[in-house]
């Protein structure tokens, strides 16, 4: 299936002209608009530029371990004593505040003070005109100190720094308008030439270029190769944006990108047909190794402990709690995922259940009646304590001896954007009597029934990050994925269970937090389950069609609020609403 969000960005050929409105929107100011702030001649008095460095120096940029011990120490409200509440320091004289609780704002009326600094990111607010100001001078100092700064730490400039050429700002001054997004604005959409058989890539590169996250790295140009460019699969990728978002209609030929895809994942090199999870997966490992070196020194927020621009987005992280039938005792581990795996009725694997209550019921805004299988039914079966069987007991750490336990998983921590892949795709062989999980790479052990066998293949459904070791927040994108086949020595064919999604997705009922508030598998609603925080909208959906041996991938993107486009390769159509819902998915 395929949809767009709402480019926010000028298109050009070229980032750097693109960013010229964005970037430099201040400097052009400056040089159109006559008057600044005319507050801060007041303080361009006596020595202003060494207090104001000083004050760079010691209580912002920090340079060196002794001035962050400083900054540490006194740098708090001289009003409340805290800390944080995004302290802000006066400009005229020797007084912290914080700006959350307005302490900074009592002495800055008190005093005539109209001047502070944020001690955080060193811009300068003006109290008399209620905002950040941009004054030229100020600017140069703030950032020939973080300079300074950078090179103490032995970092180095951080990026390149760009200034606009005369030309540029001629050219800003002569076009100072953007251009306007409308409600039918075609950029960002554009097809893709199937080189053979590779509708499988094209389908995921579509979902990857239109999300918005993804999208607004690559177009603000803030990878930093740190290996050849011919042979760097995120300079490819920002490559491919460009070109997405430079304005052109005719399709796009990505045969650059599909040599770095067949030299960094062997796996799918040659022109047989693919499996587009497959390819999901293989190209965020290869971007995640291949952009490890984008900023770095910063904390990483995420189960993997990796901050490049992947892990960021769609790492979340998968908990597994295995409790012990004797002692109750609980063993709980996190594992990083970048996307979910849900097994399906239809299969050999026994489902449970299919949508609780009466004949119909809406969860989650799914409306269907007794019978259907729902995208929620699906996350129910993959959150549902399991037990283990007695033919894979678990040495339990308070027992000190192999018993029986149960399994269940649930979300520790939510990614930005989280993928569900609908496993119309199920391997598994049989060997000897016994039933092989290929995802363990062994044969199960040998059990009196074949449900027991079965349940061995329930446990690990997500698929863990390819490492070989292995303003308010709000979760806004989500893509789904369906790939129907299954696999077997005696069966091979394609699952035709229709799944039915939503466009919005509550996902607080299989929160590791919700766990408690969970009975016999349902969910019991508390007060507090309208959490926004656990919230996604649909923007991208994949769907295969056809059969086992011969098939075609399609993607539906959406473009604005509402509207939605089908990419079949080189071709982009308009969809609506019930052609996505109604896909298959």
């Amino acid at each position: 299936m395929s949809g767009l969000l709402q480019t926010q960005f000028l298109a050009s050929n070229s980032s750097r002209t693109r960013f010229l409105t964005s970037v430099t929107q201040l400097d052009v100011a400056s040089v159109m608009c006559p008057a600044g702030c005319s507050h801060v001649n007041g303080f361009k008095v006596d020595n202003w530029k060494q207090n104001l460095r000083v004050i760079y120096q010691c209580f912002v940029w920090s340079g060196t371990a002794e001035t962050r011990r400083r900054k540490a120490k006194s740098c708090m409200c001289h009003m409340c004593g805290a800390h944080l509440n995004r302290l802000h320091s006066c400009l005229y004289c020797v007084f912290f505040g914080c700006f959350s609780k307005k302490h900074i704002h009592e002495h800055a009326k008190n005093k005539r003070h109209n001047l502070a600094i944020d001690l955080l990111y060193g811009g300068i607010y003006c109290f008399a005109c209620q905002d950040y100001i941009y004054d030229k001078d100020m600017e140069q100092i703030a950032k020939e100190e973080q300079r300074k700064a950078w090179k103490l730490q032995g970092a180095g400039e951080k990026f390149s720094t760009w200034e606009p050429t005369k030309r540029e700002l001629e050219l800003l001054r002569h076009n100072p308008k953007r251009r306007r997004i409308t409600t039918n604005c075609t950029i960002g959409l554009r097809g893709l030439i199937n080189l053979g058989n590779t509708c499988f890539m094209n389908c995921i590169v579509q979902a990857l270029t239109h999300t918005p996250l993804l999208r607004d790295f690559f177009l603000s140009d803030r990878h930093k190769c740190e290996m050849q460019s011919n042979s760097c699969l995120v300079c490819e990728m920002s490559q491919l944006f460009q070109e997405f978002y430079s304005g052109h209609r005719s399709p796009h030929i990505p045969f650059r990108l599909l040599h770095l895809v067949w030299t960094h994942a062997r796996h799918l090199a040659g022109y047989e047909q693919q499996d587009a999870h497959e390819f999901l997966i293989a190209a965020l490992d290869v971007l995640h190794r291949h952009c490890k070196g984008d900023d770095n020194g910063k904390k990483a927020n995420n189960p993997n402990h990796c901050n490049c621009i992947i892990d960021q987005i769609f790492t979340g992280g998968l908990q597994s709690d295995v409790t012990c039938q004797v002692c109750h005792g609980v063993s709980t581990t996190i594992d990083p995922f970048w996307d979910i795996s849900l097994d399906l009725p239809g299969s050999s694997m026994p489902f449970w259940p299919l949508s609780p209550g009466g004949d119909s019921t809406v969860v989650n805004g799914e409306g269907h009646m007794t019978g259907s299988t729902t995208l929620t039914d699906c996350l129910r079966r993959f959150t549902r304590p399991e037990h283990l069987g007695s033919s894979a007991k678990i040495k339990c750490g308070g027992c000190h001896s192999y018993q029986e336990s149960t399994k269940q998983l649930t979300m520790k921590k939510l990614p930005i954007v989280a993928c569900f892949h609908l496993k119309h795709l199920e391997q598994s062989v049989w060997l000897k009597g016994a039933l092989v999980d290929d995802r363990r790479g062994e044969p199960a052990a040998c059990s009196s029934t074949s449900e027991e066998l079965l349940k061995l293949l329930t446990s690990g459904s997500a698929s863990a990050c390819h490492e070989q070791s292995s303003s308010s927040t709000v979760l806004d994108f989500w893509t789904s994925q369906t790939m129907r086949f299954e696999h077997s020595a005696k069966l091979r064919r394609k699952i035709t269970t229709y799944v039915s999604f939503p466009l919005e997705l509550d996902m607080t009922p299989f929160m590791a937090s919700s766990k408690e508030s969970r009975v016999n598998g349902q969910y019991q609603q508390s007060v507090d389950v309208l959490n926004n925080d656990n919230k996604y909208s649909l923007f991208a959906v994949v769907n295969h069609q056809g059969t086992l041996e011969s098939g075609h991938y399609t993607s539906f993107i959406r473009q604005h609020k509402d509207q939605w486009f089908k990419c079949d390769d080189a071709i982009i159509t308009k969809a609506s609403i019930k052609d996505v819902l109604d896909s298959e998915g």
